[in-house]
């Protein structure tokens, strides 16, 4: 067997990281068909087939997985080193890779980000907006921001911004063709803008007042998977829409949406950055994470 070096285990890892020869691209900075021909000849040197390839996907053979298992947690352990380096420098260096939801990049991460980046200016910051569930450790992210509900447990999270509340809302001349609910039991006679999860999960708007919980499972004849899409069916007159309060607040100042049913609208402790527990923090997320505390 020909000799095997840092470099192709890095090219190696980015690929089974990513599952993709052209996102690992981007992360290395070449082209897919030049990471394509790398780990093709990194297999003819082990004679071993690492990944199973077709034109839709990428996946690990099982030689490519236990190479994964054993090489995945040592190059951990060595970014751990170098990145504890950091440490020692007035002003940490390096790259910060997070994950969100877009609502959340909108409303929260970008804005911080911004003043974050006028702090630290030799930090890089690559963020991921996507609505999926998306395990951070396995996607190669620093951390991930969510809903505190739907972070694993054994994730350390940090509230993140200013907590958060719906709002139920439409055109004003939509309430002069329909009455205006009063409880959420009335949206069952209204066209509301329904919003499907990525894994096709249909959601049921949440309601609460006096300690009286309800999840109400809204019907209408327009669906969408996004947020701001929502929020601009409302303003088009498709119908009501259940939004982040943060999204409406001008448009209703403005007169163009009317809001309705606010006092059945709780707030929410709002997003958390979580991230895994580990011995040592990457410095540019430990510089993150403080710099987050500093602005709530």
């Amino acid at each position: 067997m020909q000799r095997i070096d840092t470099a192709d285990l890095a090219v190696f890892l980015a690929v089974a990281r990513h599952r993709s020869f052209r996102a690992a691209a981007v992360e290395l900075g070449v082209t897919p068909s030049a990471l394509s021909h790398a780990v093709r000849a990194m297999e003819e040197r082990l004679g071993l087939r690492l990944f199973n390839r077709t034109t839709r996907s990428v996946a690990l053979t099982e030689v490519g997985e236990r190479l994964h298992q054993r090489v995945a947690p040592a190059f951990r352990d060595i970014g751990d080193a170098l990145d504890d380096l950091n440490n020692f420098r007035a002003t940490p260096v390096g790259t910060l890779r997070l994950n969100a939801p877009r609502i959340a990049a909108t409303l929260v991460l970008l804005p911080l980000i911004t003043r974050f980046r006028a702090s630290f200016p030799e930090i890089r910051v690559e963020l991921a907006a996507e609505d999926m569930l998306v395990d951070v450790v396995a996607g190669g992210f620093d951390a991930g921001v969510r809903f505190g509900e739907r972070i694993a447990a054994d994730m350390i999270a940090v509230p993140l911004g200013p907590r958060h509340r719906f709002a139920v809302v439409a055109r004003p001349d939509y309430f002069e063709r329909h009455p205006r609910p009063v409880t959420p039991h009335d949206l069952a006679h209204h066209e509301c803008i329904r919003f499907r999860f990525q894994n096709g999960s249909l959601y049921r708007w949440e309601f609460e007042r006096g300690g009286i919980e309800l999840d109400v499972e809204v019907d209408g004849p327009l669906t969408l998977s996004d947020q701001e899409l929502m929020l601009e069916a409302a303003l088009a007159g498709s119908g009501i829409a259940y939004v982040f309060e943060a999204q409406v607040t001008e448009h209703l100042a403005a007169g163009r949406l009317e809001r309705v049913l606010e006092d059945w609208c709780p707030f929410y402790p709002g997003f958390f950055l979580y991230y895994p527990s580990r011995r040592q923090l990457p410095a540019p997320l430990r510089a993150f994470i403080d710099f987050t505390r500093t602005q709530s």
